[in-house]
């Protein structure tokens, strides 16, 4: 075997390079180390012999009778001494010694090689990276870069920006880290591959090593809600009746958990049950907290979910964070109350209709008691819907929602506001001991003042309510790898 063949082999071996690519490299250099030799004008053809080892160049020149460019012709005399059979206008392939190539043509030669070997080298990376996004990879802490952690990875490196990185997580050169791939680039020095520790899912990808049911298919990732480095709720759902999703992901003893918990350094994780019902879903997402009632809009994709004033902190959680996780989780805004705060809005509302001229004490009670609970809901109701309650014409309906309208109106023009809860039989979804379908007319109390809402202080508070617009639906749902 020749020293170029074993050269090739070697390189082919070692960097996990295509060994036809190699050979392609390696003659392209020749080409152009020929072409610096002979002159640009000089047709060359270059191809490796396996057999023989080396790379063979040939010079076509054409036959003539009377040389007139000796850089593309050849004589008829000089072509019958190597080729008996020549004739004027035929083509006329010379070998040419590539050790006579010279010092510069052969420097151009070993730059293009090693040229080509690095670019081949970073396709052969990108290649075997860019299915590998969504994936754990390990590495070791190498160096820091203007926040950012560099990863060796082996054969390249990866990088940690320092937005992807947990808050508090401290590291050290040479130590071992675990990360999420996140994106693989292809850029102009090789590829590029981005790590992150806070994705959600980096949640789900250990779960996926942790839990053999999630690989299987027997127990799906609904979605995974994350503040990284504090907590973390993820959805699971099973396809199997015989197997509980949330005791498979917890394990025996806890076992399964805790090896992500130590992975994420005491992230806490709340696992939780995934339920086709939304309803049912935000009420397991709210765990542990106890939930009194939930009252859903499908139209403004909102829930509002009354608790008992004690179970309020627990259901909020510290600084609005188990709320708005669920929200996270669920898809839907969550507007949490207390009961108390619950039924006062429910006075409210009521009392706002006995102040629609025209509803009176027993149409308040009809109105209420069909779900339509605050002038406000009145006024937005469809005339057919309300003109299906009884004793409640078609007439009758258009001049109740009218009535209801120049009240409101009058009380924006006053700076007062309706208060009370818009509740519509349609979008209330039962929830077995925990909904209540049809609320009853509250009992006025004579010895309470009345609170005018323009004066009431609300107050957005863990102690009070926690209305999330800005946890509304931004969950990224964890790719299904």
């Amino acid at each position: 075997m020749s020293e170029l063949k074993r050269m090739i082999d070697l390189v082919a071996r070692e960097k996990g390079l295509d060994r036809e690519i190699l050979i392609a490299t390696l003659e392209e250099a020749m080409r152009s180390a020929a072409r610096r030799m002979l002159g640009s004008k000089v047709e060359v053809d270059v191809a490796y012999n396996d057999e023989l080892g080396e790379v063979e160049v040939f010079e076509f020149k054409e036959v003539v009778d009377e040389l007139t460019d000796p850089d593309v012709q050849v004589s008829l005399e000089q072509a019958l001494s190597l080729d008996p059979e020549c004739q004027p206008g035929d083509e006329l392939g010379v070998k040419v010694e590539t050790a006579d190539f010279g010092r510069i043509a052969a420097q151009s030669a070993k730059q293009v090689i090693i040229q080509r070997m690095k670019d081949a080298e970073r396709d052969v990376i990108y290649e075997d990276f860019k299915d590998r996004k969504s994936e754990i990879i390990n590495g070791i802490v190498q160096r820091f870069d203007k926040g950012a952690i560099i990863v060796n990875l082996g054969r390249t490196e990866a990088v940690l920006p320092h937005k992807e990185q947990v808050p508090r997580e401290g590291y050290r050169p040479g130590e071992r880290i675990r990360a999420y791939v996140l994106d693989v680039r292809r850029i102009s020095r090789g590829p590029q591959i981005i790590l992150s520790r806070t994705h959600p899912g980096f949640i789900q990808a250990l779960f996926e090593l942790e839990v053999p049911e999630i690989s299987e298919g027997i127990v799906e990732v609904k979605g995974v809600a994350r503040e990284a480095g504090s907590r973390t709720k993820i959805g699971v759902s099973s396809q199997d009746r015989d197997v509980d999703p949330v005791g498979a992901c917890v394990g025996m003893k806890g076992s399964r958990v805790q090896a992500v918990v130590q992975e994420l350094r005491g992230e806490k994780i709340d696992i939780i049950a995934w339920d086709m019902d939304p309803a049912k879903y935000v009420v397991n997402a709210l765990a542990p907290a106890e939930i009194s009632r939930v009252i859903v809009d499908e139209v403004q994709q909102c829930m509002e979910v009354i608790v008992a004033d004690e179970m309020l902190s627990l259901a909020i959680g510290r600084r609005g964070q188990n709320v708005r996780l669920a929200s996270k989780l669920t898809g839907w805004r969550i507007d949490v109350k207390s009961e108390s705060k619950y039924s006062e809005s429910l006075r409210d509302g009521y009392r706002s209709l006995l102040d629609v001229v025209g509803v009176g004490d027993v149409g308040a009670d009809t109105l209420f008691q069909a779900g339509f609970g605050s002038a406000e809901a009145l006024a937005d109701v469809d005339i057919d819907e309300l003109a299906a309650l009884p004793g409640i014409d078609r007439e009758r309906a258009e001049s109740l929602v009218a009535d209801a309208k120049l009240y409101l109106e009058e009380q924006r023009k006053s700076g007062k506001s309706s208060v009370g809860v818009v509740i519509k039989p349609a979008e209330t979804m039962s929830l077995e001991n925990a909904f209540t379908p049809k609320p009853q007319a509250p009992v006025e109390d004579e010895s309470e003042e009345a609170v005018d809402p323009a004066e009431e202080s609300v107050e957005n508070s863990d102690e009070e309510n926690a209305s999330l617009d800005e946890a509304a639906p931004q969950e990224e749902k964890a790719p299904q790898d």
